[in-house]
């Protein structure tokens, strides 16, 4: 069941359209991940959800009313442009935050107390938000987002600023959350993180939607075309491939998108020829591949790979 409808959808800033006719359901339950490269239209797709933006065509309907006020008592949004109060104390300003989200003084502090302890963050409490690193900040605003505990959650590059263990600690909570039943939208550049957490996507470019629905049926979808091996020697080989792209390279590891009939027998001999070959495998294509094969190389920044 679509808990969130958006229909034809458009934002005009000028002379630019920068989100044109998009359509997508996102069911509820679920996570679901819009991406695509930068200026894409995700932020402003995402802000119009909101409510903090109205589209200029179309319409979206959240939980079956119209985006609008009232259905931005039922979302938490962390937007990828943050904003707290650096004067204020950590848990002043989430229990004000959560008050704005018609929460009671008791139940808000329960709350945060509650969420602070998870994030191993306790005695932030009475600290002033301009304390705190970059990381601890990202904590905070992810706690105000989540606190007063919304059907939705709306989370635009949840993850920058995190270390290794903090993005894990999030990833675990954004899963707990989607077990709860909680529906989550979530924009990323990382595209390992939206094959770990996502269900279905829907990916923009340009203002349009080009390619949505079932994450795992979109790479079914595909076909076994994508080549991985992983090897010992010097990685000089993969620049003498023709019928190929290198879709991601390090020292020992390769990506490689089989093109034009190119078969994998013919990368294996050659790779053969030059190294000594500890895995050879034809899988899927990833995340990384589909986003270049329908995007093109030629627009997307490499740091979007990341």
């Amino acid at each position: 069941m679509a808990i969130i409808d958006v229909k034809g959808v458009s934002k005009i800033f000028g002379s630019k359209r920068a989100v044109d006719e998009v359509s997508f359901d996102v069911e509820q339950g679920r996570i679901f991940g819009l991406l695509g490269p930068n200026g894409a239209g995700k932020t402003t797709t995402l802000r119009m959800i909101n409510y903090i933006l109205e589209p200029d065509e179309g319409e979206i309907v959240i939980d079956g009313m119209r985006a609008g006020p009232e259905t931005q008592k039922i979302i938490g949004y962390l937007p990828e442009e943050r904003g707290l109060y650096k004067k204020m104390k950590v848990g002043e300003q989430l229990i004000y935050l959560a008050q704005l989200k018609d929460m009671g003084y008791d139940e808000a502090r329960k709350a945060i107390k509650y969420w602070l302890d998870r994030f191993n963050a306790s005695d932030w409490f009475g600290m002033e938000v301009g304390e705190l690193s970059k990381g601890m900040t990202q904590k905070v605003q992810f706690i105000a987002t989540i606190a007063h505990n919304p059907k939705i959650y709306i989370f635009d590059e949840p993850f920058t600023g995190l270390d290794p263990i903090n993005s894990e600690l999030l990833k675990e909570i954004i899963l707990e959350l989607r077990n709860e039943g909680k529906t989550i939208i979530f924009s990323t550049h990382r595209m390992e993180q939206i094959e770990q957490l996502c269900d279905d996507i829907c990916l923009i470019n340009n203002g349009k939607a080009i390619l949505d629905g079932n994450l795992r049926d979109i790479k079914r979808s595909y076909g076994e075309n994508t080549v991985l091996i992983e090897f010992s020697g010097t990685d000089n080989f993969l620049d003498e491939l023709e019928g190929v792209r290198i879709n991601n390279r390090s020292t020992n590891f390769a990506e490689i998108r089989l093109l034009d009939g190119t078969r994998d027998q013919e990368v294996l001999r050659k790779a053969m020829e030059h190294v000594e070959i500890q895995r050879f495998e034809r899988v899927e294509p990833s995340l990384t591949d589909i986003f270049i094969s329908e995007v093109g190389e030629e627009n997307i920044n490499p740091k979007e790979l990341q």
